[in-house]
């Protein structure tokens, strides 16, 4: 059975590849704008184990923008699927300066394609 840790991992770089996937990396808000997301807060609740050599999937939902935080849902299950989700997170981000010492509001275009996903649901 996969470590309780584990699931924290893989949310972290799902969250880091959805980032990439929307064409805004990690690495150019701290570049450009000279910040982070750190985790503020994280709730998980465990349903079912992930167990050796299972495929896991981490699906990344954006529920709100604040100016400075980013609520999102992640539910990780197994690929293939029929037994229902393995765990769900409810992750708050926020965005600080580089040095880690002062919330930022969160800077453009990561603002609005967040948003933009929010008003998907």
């Amino acid at each position: 059975m996969a470590y309780h840790a584990n699931y924290l991992r893989w949310a972290e770089r799902a969250r880091t590849e959805s980032l990439r996937s929307m064409g805004l990396p990690h690495q150019m808000l701290m570049e450009g704008h000279h910040s982070i997301l750190v985790v503020r807060r994280i709730e998980v609740e465990y349903w079912r184990p992930a167990r050796l050599d299972d495929a896991v999937v981490v699906e990344t939902r954006v529920v709100a923008v604040r100016g400075v935080t980013i609520l999102l849902d992640q539910r990780m299950v197994a690929e293939a699927g029929g037994q229902g989700p393995l765990a769900a997170l409810r992750v708050e981000l926020a965005c600080i300066d580089r040095d880690g010492l002062r919330p930022k509001r969160i800077p453009e275009p990561w603002r609005s394609a967040l948003e933009a996903q929010a008003a998907r649901g």
